[in-house]
């Protein structure tokens, strides 16, 4: 280990950020449809420049599992199908142009799972036709494609046909060519994305959760990598013990790893996970960081997470795997919930931010432990700041659930007359933290019904979108003014 720990030159910059996610975009086919990698995406882009934003983070974008949660993804490798925008498609040639028209409906800012793949399977089905046709599994872009990406497409594509129980002769579906093509096809279209990002100073973030689904192509396809039974049932479950927001604490599903048998490959998949996350993102959040220092391992087959032991794991060693392969580690750490010394040290060690939640500075603001180190004066330099994050509540919906000493201590605090979400936009952007991030929904000063994810809660997550207009030039102006003043802005 260095002496001084090197940092990634993206994380010395003073910048600013919106928290949304894709599928969050204002859907260009109304009710049936969802955001996507399409213009929509790039159109958003564009106002993030004009509003001074160098920063977009994103949840996972890997397939969605069990109830449509990017936490919960069937792969780390892949890409939700249901990004792939078919305006791209028909652009491309691929779909007709009528293929995108739907009937005029109301934009309701929530989206359907349901109803976006019974709209969106037919057409990618006919993309995959179209792509045969013209010869696309002959293309030297496709073959390139399958070259670099051959240690995990395969896997990938044989995972997803077995699970389609496609049963008619016609769906294509249960044939692994279709996963093939529909994943080159994201691929091309999140180059595309990317490609403009850059282009208007935007640097995506991404965010990689630290474990991976029971029913993945991860677990299917390494077995040995994960504490399984003799019938490939999980043994031994991860998630988090009781705390103040939920009294049966936090049971994700998620199989533990078999530390003993990573080490044995080097950390080879790991490797292989963080360079294809970072094919797609500059940045990549790092989920429940304090997890490289210590995991709570439940058993297999409990019911909640209310018994459990903490266990120490191998988080520094590969770390430094993952350093000595791709060199500074481009990474924002989540250490968030029972931090400890060791998990500050492992973070500062190798040169990480960690972050802080505005919100949580003013539940306890002066507890006994002393003033919240949430409360932006505290803030390092080296942090990222958010006023809550896509597990929280949003600002306006937060302040409506405080008791009055509560909002006078804010009140008191923030020292203007503004509604409580742009005051915690200021006081996010104003903080010594290089990096701050504002989930779009605090922008636009939205309530509780705009909240994208409740912990613990197993349905109803995942489906708030903006509506279309939300990205307004007056935002922009304001969030520009407020970001330039906070020495924000993007150099160049």
């Amino acid at each position: 280990m260095p002496a001084k720990p090197s940092r990634h030159p993206l994380l010395d910059a003073r910048t600013a950020g919106i928290l949304l996610h894709p599928t969050s975009l204002p859907s260009r086919q109304g009710a049936v449809g969802l955001g996507d990698l399409g213009p929509g995406a790039r159109e958003f882009v564009n106002w993030m420049e004009r509003a001074g934003v160098s920063r977009w983070q994103m949840l996972p974008v890997g397939p969605v599992g069990k109830g449509d949660s990017p936490y919960s993804g069937l792969s780390s490798f892949a890409i939700e199908p249901m990004l792939l925008s078919v305006e791209d498609l028909a652009e491309d040639g691929l779909l007709p142009k009528s293929a995108a028209r739907t009937p005029k409906t109301d934009d309701t800012g929530r989206a359907s799972w349901l109803t976006v793949r019974r709209w969106k399977r037919p057409r990618l089905s006919q993309a995959f036709t179209a792509f045969q046709a013209k010869r696309g599994f002959s293309s030297a872009g496709y073959r390139r494609f399958q070259r670099v990406n051959s240690d995990w497409l395969a896997e990938w594509c044989d995972f997803a046909a077995t699970r389609s129980n496609a049963t008619a002769a016609d769906d294509p579906e249960g044939d692994p060519r279709y996963h093939a093509c529909i994943q080159f096809l994201l691929d091309q279209q999140w180059s595309r994305l990317r490609a403009h990002a850059r282009a208007h100073q935007v640097r995506l973030v991404g965010d990689l959760p630290i474990f991976c689904g029971a029913d993945s192509a991860d677990v299917t396809g390494h077995p040995d990598l994960f504490r399984l039974d003799q019938s490939g049932r999980p043994s031994v479950l991860t998630g988090c013990p009781p705390d103040a927001f939920t009294k049966d604490g936090q049971l994700w599903g998620h199989p533990h790893y078999r530390w003993p048998n990573h080490r044995r490959e080097g950390f080879a998949w790991w490797k292989r996970r963080v360079r294809a996350t970072l094919d797609r993102f500059d940045l990549v959040r790092v989920d429940h960081f304090i997890g490289f220092v210590q995991a709570f391992e439940i058993a297999g087959d409990a019911a909640n997470a209310r018994r459990g032991r903490w266990r120490q794991t191998p988080g520094r060693e590969l770390l430094a795997a993952l350093q000595a392969d791709l060199g500074p580690l481009p990474f924002l750490a989540e250490d968030l919930g029972a931090v400890t010394p060791a998990v500050t040290k492992l973070r500062q060690d190798f040169g990480l931010p960690g972050m802080r939640i505005l919100q949580w500075g003013f539940h306890d603001p002066l507890g006994p432990n002393g003033p919240s180190q949430d409360l932006p004066q505290f803030h390092p330099v080296d942090a990222v700041v958010y006023p809550g994050t896509h597990d929280n509540d949003t600002t306006a919906g937060w302040w409506r659930s405080l008791d009055r000493p509560s909002r006078e201590r804010f009140t008191t605090y923030a020292g203007d007359d503004q509604s409580p979400a742009a005051s915690m936009t200021r006081l996010a952007f104003t903080s010594p933290a290089r990096t701050a991030i504002v989930q779009m929904q605090d922008l636009l000063e939205l309530g509780r019904a705009a909240r994208m994810n409740v912990p613990g809660k197993p349905k109803g997550n995942w489906t708030w979108r903006m509506r279309r207009g939300d990205d307004s030039r007056s935002l922009a102006l304001r969030l520009h003014s407020l970001i330039a003043m906070s020495g924000r802005l993007p150099e160049g």
